[in-house]
């Protein structure tokens, strides 16, 4: 396998072939795995508003296929050549590996090398998406404080989350949103990136995601589903397809623990519309009651890649 093989994939799909295909990748068919990644890249770097219909043929329940027509109407741009060459770059990463900022950052930087007109769909798809909570009208959420969230009560949401923040050397939000540009972004595409960059371990806390690979991989599906987060979107692709290539063993494992997280986040409420800060002063427990949340519960370790990269 290579990523020719993938990139010869990576085109508008026929629905019931890429939903057929998750059931050959399991049987160990390279091709059918190629037509997911291929699909994946496709949806994610050139046809945002597919994002839904493809990634739930994927990684939705296997006893019902999504609309098979709505992929018909999808507006796409091209993947420019030099996206091709960036992407063969970001899989291949650092000598060293990466951390969790280096990735983010190394997926972020993608959007540099797509279609000019990507920003434009991707920004239609954010308004178009249910879980989006009207972000297009939304005002810039400030930064948290330590010095807020400390003085909440112990044992509350921001309890915890200061706690999380001390604990792990974690900063308020993962990455500086003046310094990627949030600022330069459309209305809905702002407001979005801009509250999950500052709302991801409150995430991480309320549905249970625990801040270790596998788990990280999973909170992205989850983001996704909620909201059609384009960066997991793009994230999410990139990891997959680096398994495929790199570590081919723990494909199948990779999509089950995507899946898993993917119906969680579409059976979960809208966080988006949560107004998290009004409720600071409350217990996960008691949140999670008031507002039907149920923890993700998967099928794996939540720290399998640390004890399989300790091993070898």
């Amino acid at each position: 396998m290579n990523l020719d093989v993938i990139r010869s994939c990576a085109e508008r799909p026929e629905p019931r072939r890429l939903f057929e295909a998750v059931s050959l990748s399991l049987e160990g068919n390279d091709d059918a795995k190629a037509e997911i990644c291929g699909a994946m890249i496709w949806a994610s770097f050139a046809a945002p508003s597919s994002i839904p219909v493809v990634f739930d043929l994927i990684f939705g329940p296997r006893n019902k296929i999504s609309d098979q027509n709505s992929l018909g109407k999808v507006l796409e741009t091209d993947l420019p050549e030099g996206f091709w060459h960036a992407f063969r770059s970001t899989l291949v990463g650092p000598e060293n590996g990466y951390d969790a900022s280096s990735i983010t950052l190394a997926v972020a930087s993608l959007n540099l090398f797509l279609d000019p007109r990507y920003a434009e769909l991707s920004e239609c798809a954010a308004k178009e998406h249910p879980g989006a909570a009207g972000a297009s009208k939304k005002k810039i959420p400030p930064m948290l404080s330590m010095k807020e969230l400390k003085s909440q009560p112990v044992g509350s949401l921001a309890g915890d989350l200061h706690d999380m923040w001390l604990d792990n050397g974690f900063d308020p939000e993962v990455l500086d949103r003046d310094a990627i540009g949030l600022r330069g972004l459309a209305p809905s595409l702002r407001y979005l990136n801009t509250r999950i960059l500052q709302m991801h371990d409150v995430w991480h806390l309320m549905a249970g995601y625990q801040t270790t690979s596998l788990h990280e991989m999973a909170i992205s599906a989850f983001q996704l589903a909620q909201f059609g987060h384009n960066y997991s979107a793009m994230f999410l692709s990139t990891v997959c397809t680096m398994s495929l290539l790199k570590e081919p063993i723990g494909f199948i494992i990779v999509l089950q623990n995507i899946a898993e997280a993917w119906q969680h986040g579409c059976q979960s409420p809208a966080f988006m519309a949560i107004d998290w800060e009004k409720v600071w002063h409350m217990d996960i427990e008691s949140l999670r009651v008031k507002y039907g949340i149920r923890p993700f519960s998967g099928s794996f370790p939540a720290d399998l890649l640390e004890k399989f990269a300790n091993k070898t």
